[in-house]
């Protein structure tokens, strides 16, 4: 496919007994895909071979017309090639980014459906579960993506409930939340196929503290929680992530919890510094914001899956965080682009 040298030079060396074929990982970009989680897959690969002084992996860049890729950043990638299939023993990635709806097409779909029904282990990066779902790849199997697009998947995928995890690995489907997680994601992999020893070496090149396991959350939003180590803290807060549709009443939240309303009310003032009502409502408020931004759905549905008694209540509590109404809020971003 192509005569570049994949082993480039570097001071660090590591022995590794290996004197089989390369594995081959091609990327299919898609437009505005994230940069910071493309690289956080490609560079450990480059390093495994760095530092083995010998080809270990392989890697090519697809895009669905063989022409350049824009990132969300503004980066524009040249791929290798259009879109082909690979062989059966290679991983296919699509990597995606922002507006995920309006960038997987049903071209990508269908390339990234025939990889899978050749045998080939498949994966996505960042938003790439988008593409995995509208090609029939998900159901009945554990899978993840960013945090920040998870509300607007769900929204549009009904039943496929995606992880809170770095990544997932589930019978030929992988996926990772991005950023930094496809290191993580990167690093399993050379763990299975070269040993600790080596995906050790090459997080260190990495300079990057490998995650205790792959279920460690994204999102540090709870980190207050999580530091404090109170259970109840804690467990309220998930509670909260996962009623935004149906709210409980706070009190109805503390007795779920096993503490009184007072004892929550503290827990969060001292360790959060806002109330737990204003949590939730911020909690609600930034889904509807996700909503808005991802989805075609209307204000009135956006209000309804976010547990608010009608539109114009979420209206209020929408202009005082972000300033204007959510229509106002769509139709500014519909102008921009």
């Amino acid at each position: 496919m192509t005569t570049r040298s994949f082993v480039p030079r570097g001071a660090a060396s590591f022995r590794v007994d290996y004197d089989g074929p390369p594995r081959d990982v091609h990327f299919l970009l898609l437009p505005k895909l994230t940069l910071l989680a493309f690289t956080s897959a490609l560079e450990p690969l480059r390093v495994a071979n760095q530092v083995a002084g010998r080809e270990l992996y392989r890697w090519f860049l697809m895009s669905e017309d063989g022409g350049p890729v824009s990132c969300s950043c503004g980066v524009t990638i040249t791929p290798d090639s259009g879109l082909h299939d690979v062989p059966r023993e290679a991983l296919a990635f699509v990597c995606a980014g922002i507006e995920p709806t309006e960038t997987v097409t049903l071209r990508a779909t269908r390339w990234i459906s025939r990889q899978r029904a050749f045998g080939c282990t498949v994966g996505g990066i960042c938003t790439g579960a988008f593409a995995l779902a509208r090609a029939g790849l998900l159901e009945g199997r554990r899978f993840t993506l960013h945090w920040e697009n998870q509300p607007a998947f769900t929204e549009r995928f009904m039943g496929l409930e995606p992880t809170g995890a770095l990544y997932e690995i589930d019978r030929g489907l992988i996926t990772c939340g991005g950023g930094s997680a496809a290191t993580d994601m990167m690093l399993h992999l050379i763990e299975r196929d070269h040993g600790a020893d080596l995906a050790s070496v090459v997080a260190d090149m990495c300079l990057h503290f490998r995650a205790s396991t792959h279920e460690a959350p994204q999102r540090s939003g709870f980190s207050h929680a999580l530091s404090s180590r109170n259970p109840h803290l804690i467990a309220a807060m998930r509670a909260m992530n996962e009623t935004i549709e149906t709210p409980l009443e706070i009190s109805e939240l503390a007795e779920q919890v096993g503490i009184s309303r007072r004892q929550l009310e503290r827990l969060f003032t001292g360790h959060v510094g806002t109330t737990p009502a204003q949590f939730y409502i911020d909690l609600r408020i930034a889904r509807a914001h996700a909503l808005l931004n991802e989805t075609d759905l209307s204000v009135a549905e956006i209000a309804a899956a976010t547990g608010f008694n009608s539109a114009s209540q979420m209206g209020a509590r929408f202009r005082k965080r972000y300033g204007m109404s959510p229509r106002a809020y769509r139709k500014s971003w519909q102008v921009a682009g």
